[in-house]
């Protein structure tokens, strides 16, 4: 892949910033005369997205011709068609509180420059409206009252800025497109990877070894690979393909960004159906019950009933495990031997869920993790359980965390029952990567859950196929994304 060009009604638009060959006219790009190489991302800065003008046939044309293109023309149409969107509830009190802090008595105009805006405060409602509209400049009009203050949205010419609207606007291209220029136009690459992750957690799905080891070994595969994390997510139309390497959940910024790259035709792993999936505990206990899935037994259990230990444990044994849903890491689950135990978790776990989702317990010396890619398997742990306790991690009241050890073993070496459930299981998920998680006790395979989002350390899930493991996942994105182009 190429870098990026940057398309104008004249080049004159262009005077007041830094002289760039990435410029290029509208006229010619419809020309088809914009670089002898493609480009990776065409940037419209056309003055007319009119229907069946030339800034609107080179949004076409770019889609037409596999480029991506900001904005896009199902973006182009709903800024002419007026359609909008509502903020949510935080955003409504964020803005009605910057609102009354400054006083503002009449409709008033929001300009956003690629996610970003000059009004300290209005941060997240900028980025929140070029998430929906991902459009270079935006001007919103916005009323004055504690809710529904977006009036309107429309793009913004380029060649109607102001010279302090210019170094903003300047600012924000260089913010948001800076790697592409800078870095990848040094070599043409096969294609470009983003790894979102999130140097603060506590439990990344992979560790540092791991991530440097995708680093390199897409170096190796000609691919131009970089980490990013949350606060780049204006420019992940930069790249052809994100690979999530934290925590996933629904309401979390992992699941937009996943949703934004799959609606902008990248290649995504964990894309959003597989998020939706697997995170929820309830959604998946009812997936694989309905599939004849062998699961342990499970019931679903309602804040607005009442629920007695006594009627649980009559359907489920003593003692059951009590979950969130959308649980991970060991974190949100109970272990319930007694009605008082049963209380407890309730007042916990129901401030955090409506539903929870209780199963019968089933000791073990260790689970099965299956980590399977595109219907294959491609790596298999034995999980064992913390030192001294019944799950795989162990969390204590001062915060401190244990976990049991992890053998790795050869995929030949694994029950073809446990691999035929495994892979089962995720044929009702996706063709993506996931980890399954297996329990056999008495030759009896079930399934405790399917993950989206699995382990992979260096030293451990990679023990077996060291560096081929990562070039599995990178030649899976390399596929993907040389069909989406045939």
């Amino acid at each position: 892949m190429a870098n990026t060009i940057i398309l104008l009604d004249s080049l004159g638009d262009w005077k007041p910033y830094y002289e760039t060959s990435s410029t290029h006219t509208v006229s010619d790009y419809l020309k088809d005369k914009y670089l002898a190489s493609e480009p990776n991302l065409v940037i419209n800065l056309s003055n007319d997205y009119s229907y069946n003008s030339e800034g609107y046939y080179c949004s076409l044309l770019a889609q037409a011709r596999g480029h991506r293109v900001i904005p896009g023309v199902e973006i182009i149409n709903k800024l002419e068609t007026g359609t909008g969107i509502r903020l949510d509830m935080n955003l409504h009190k964020l803005c009605f509180q910057w609102i009354q802090k400054n006083a503002i008595s009449e409709n008033w105009y929001l300009t956003i420059y690629f996610g970003k805006c000059k009004e300290k405060g209005l941060e997240k409602i900028a980025q929140y409206i070029f998430d929906n509209y991902p459009a270079p400049l935006l001007r919103v009009c916005l009323n004055n009252r504690h809710k529904n203050q977006i009036e309107n949205i429309q793009a913004l010419p380029i060649n109607q800025l102001t010279e302090e609207e210019q170094d903003y606007f300047a600012d924000a291209l260089d913010n948001f497109n800076r790697k592409v220029w800078r870095l990848r136009s040094q070599k043409n690459y096969r294609f470009s990877l983003a790894i979102l992750y999130d140097p603060e957690e506590k439990f990344p799905p992979s560790n540092k070894k791991a991530l440097q080891k995708i680093l390199e070994i897409a170096r190796k595969m000609n691919v131009y690979a970089e980490l990013i994390t949350e606060d780049d997510r204006i420019r992940l139309m930069e790249f052809d393909a994100l690979f999530i390497r934290t925590t996933t959940s629904l309401n979390h910024y992992t699941f937009h960004l996943s949703q934004k790259a799959t609606q902008n035709e990248m290649v995504v792993i964990d894309d959003p159906q597989s998020i939706i999936r697997c995170t929820n505990k309830v959604y998946l206990n009812e997936l694989l019950k309905k599939e004849k899935i062998p699961t342990p037994l499970a019931m679903l259990i309602f804040r607005s009933n009442n629920n007695s230990f006594e009627e649980i444990s009559s359907k489920l044994g003593i003692p059951f495990i009590l979950k969130i849903p959308d649980g991970s890491f060991s974190h949100g689950i109970k272990k319930i031997s007694n009605e008082e135990d049963l209380k407890a978790a309730f007042s916990i776990l129901f401030e955090r869920s409506a539903i929870l989702l209780a199963q019968e317990f089933i000791p073990t010396e260790f689970d099965w993790r299956i980590g399977v890619l595109n219907g294959e398997p491609l790596f298999a742990c034995k999980y064992y359980m913390a030192k001294g306790h019944w799950q795989i991690y162990f969390h204590d009241n001062n915060g401190k965390s244990e976990e049991g050890l992890v053998d790795t073993i050869p995929i030949y070496k694994v029950p073809p029952q446990v691999l035929k459930t495994a892979i089962k299981a995720t044929s009702l998920i996706g063709k993506g990567l996931y980890g399954v998680d297996l329990k056999v006790v008495n030759n009896k395979v079930v399934v405790i859950e399917v993950n989206d989002n699995p382990s992979i350390d260096h030293g451990l899930e990679d023990a077996i196929l060291g560096d081929e493991l990562y070039y599995r996942i990178i030649n899976h994105f390399s596929q993907l994304i040389d069909k989406s182009y045939q």
